[in-house]
This record gives structure tokens, C-alpha cells and sequence, in this order.
């Protein structure tokens, strides 16, 4: 893990207009675990999980556009984080299509997990879950 903060593994969760149902859907099916991890998320996609459940843990900061994705950026730089789940729609014009190339970047400079789908958030959550366990043992 990454993350300097502490025990607790940190997320960010990321989902662009037309996916952030998807998100909010994937963190009910992951809910049990990811009832152990601190989340930082984007304004609009952050307020979506907090409404849908009120018991994780949540830390909304600005909307993407509106620097979002800047503050999520500079948590990679500083190793904040241990997984970046960005559900990205491919098939809607993206204005601030940058920003999405700038995290994609810093989470490879950085070597940070990052997962576009849900299939690949999965994937995350149980090599993360399964190091947790070795590490337990």
C-alpha cells in the first residue's frame, strides 16, 4: 500500500457523468469491504455515494472540472493513495478529456492501481483484499 495515512487503505473514486450510477452500483456490491477504506472522490460523484451510503467513509472535494481531478493528482504525487478507480465513459465528448489523460499518467509514473471499469475495480479490491490477508496470516 501507499497510503502514509495510516491503517486504513485510501481510494479515489472518480465517474464521469454517465457512469457515476455504475459507481455508486459497484461500491453497494463492494460495500463490506470497502466499508474499511477511506474514499476521496470528486464533488458530484463523492455526494452520490455519501447519499446512497451515508456509513462509508467520504471525503468529497471539488467537482472534476473545477479542479477535482488537480486535487486527486497531487494525492498521487504524494503517495496518499493506494487505487484509483476512474469510471471513464468512452463514448461521450470529453471537455476536460486532459484531465483524465493527466491522472492516467500520474497513476503510471506513480505505479498506483488504476481501474477505467468495473471489471478491473474488481480486480483491485481482491488483489488488495487477498494482500491483507497474506499479511494477516
Amino acid at each position: 500500500m501507499n497510503n502514509s495515512s495510516g491503517d486504513r487503505p485510501c481510494f479515489a473514486l472518480v465517474a464521469h457523468d454517465a457512469r457515476k450510477d455504475e459507481i455508486v452500483a459497484w461500491v453497494g456490491l463492494q460495500r463490506t469491504w470497502i466499508s474499511g477504506v477511506s474514499i476521496v472522490s470528486t464533488g458530484t460523484t463523492g455526494g452520490r455515494i455519501k447519499e446512497a451510503f451515508p456509513e462509508l467513509n467520504v471525503t468529497c472535494l471539488k467537482s472534476g472540472p473545477l479542479g477535482g481531478d488537480q486535487q486527486i493528482g497531487a494525492m498521487i504525487c504524494e503517495e496518499k493513495l493506494d487505487a484509483l478507480i476512474f469510471f471513464v465513459d468512452p463514448l461521450s465528448p470529453m471537455p476536460h478529456d486532459v484531465d483524465v489523460k493527466a491522472l492516467t499518467r500520474l497513476a503510471t509514473v506513480y505505479d498506483l492501481p488504476m481501474a477505467c471499469s468495473r471489471s478491473t475495480a474488481d480486480l483491485i479490491v481482491k488483489g488488495l483484499r487477498e494482500t491483507n490477508s497474506n499479511a494477516q496470516s
